[in-house]
């Protein structure tokens, strides 16, 4: 499959490009690049990692804010915190977020204090991921397990509640989940009226939360081992979203390693970013490249993409 656009584009809003699929030509908008990078590695070795992703031309770098991941139960693992911080000061222009945060052992409160200091700390480069989440993170700590449609009501909960902390000083919040007495949460963001949400959604509730508060949807799509299975998925949730905007443009960005990773060759990763820009994704995320396992990949690839494959999107 070959795509062409015109090699223009900016960190802000995506300009207009038009790449050439089968014979026809359709227009989209230019598209930004993120990477993942786990928080698996002693600093001595992961500090060149985002340094790298920002001399890349990266616009944003993330990582997962897990206690535990399930798909690297026995690999070594940082805290995203600091992480985070870590890689606000020796980086100066990507964006950096959470891949992303949840209610599953983060209180509203206490992550406001976070994401205030990372906020400051990246002079304003700070994107924060949110979703309901799930996986080992829900049960680790303990406590009743809880079904989909209560997750939902967790997580419309702590975005509220989060919302209000990083615009207003002075919280007194009670819900079900989450309280505050008199939340002090001086001094506000750096970017206002606050740091940007990236959220997390498949249903309809939750599409309508993002919507609400987020400045930019993020998807995985459906768990998938069949790639087209898995795009398809993909496919369906993106008209999901496109029913609940009526119309209204708002940021998408796709991490593309759900089903086969994206950097395994230069021909899949091209492929997949075109099928994204197909149904509208502003944003596509991959991941470093590992050794083995999981995201096993080379840097060899990840330069050849960043040299041949990202300028025909703009980069």
């Amino acid at each position: 499959m070959a795509w062409t656009t015109p090699a223009r584009r900016c960190l802000g809003t995506p300009v207009e490009a038009s790449p050439v699929l089968s014979g026809r030509t359709a227009t989209v908008r230019s598209m930004r690049f993120g990477i993942t990078i786990l928080p698996e590695y002693r600093w001595s070795e992961a500090a060149p990692k985002w340094r790298r992703a920002e001399d890349l031309g990266f616009d944003h770098a993330w990582t997962y804010d897990h206690l535990t991941w399930g798909g690297l139960q026995d690999s070594p693992w940082y805290g995203t915190t600091p992480t985070l911080t870590a890689a606000a000061l020796v980086t100066s222009t990507i964006k950096l977020g959470t891949f992303v945060t949840s209610p599953n052992f983060r209180h509203p409160l206490t992550l406001t204090r976070d994401v205030l200091a990372l906020d400051d700390i990246s002079n304003g480069r700070f994107l924060c991921g949110i979703g309901s989440g799930g996986g080992i993170d829900s049960s680790i700590l303990g406590g009743d397990d809880l079904t989909p449609r209560q997750k939902v009501d967790r997580l419309e909960e702590f975005v509220e509640l989060l919302d209000k902390l990083l615009t207003t000083d002075k919280v007194d919040y009670k819900g079900e989940y989450f309280e505050t007495r008199n939340g002090r949460t001086l001094p506000g963001c750096v970017q206002q009226p606050r740091v940007p949400f990236i959220m997390a959604a498949n249903g309809p509730r939750s599409l309508r939360l993002a919507t609400r508060y987020g400045a930019g949807w993020v998807t995985t799509g459906l768990k998938s081992d069949d790639f087209d299975t898995w795009f398809g998925s993909v496919r369906d949730l993106s008209h999901r979203l496109d029913d609940v905007l009526e119309g209204r443009s708002f940021d998408r960005y796709l991490a593309l390693d759900s089903a086969r990773y994206s950097l395994s060759s230069v021909d899949a990763f091209e492929d997949v970013v075109g099928r994204a820009a197909e149904l509208g994704f502003t944003d596509v995320i991959t991941h470093w490249p590992r050794a083995e396992g999981v995201y096993a990949g080379t840097e060899d690839t990840l330069e050849r993409v960043v040299a041949e494959v990202i300028p025909r999107w703009g980069g």
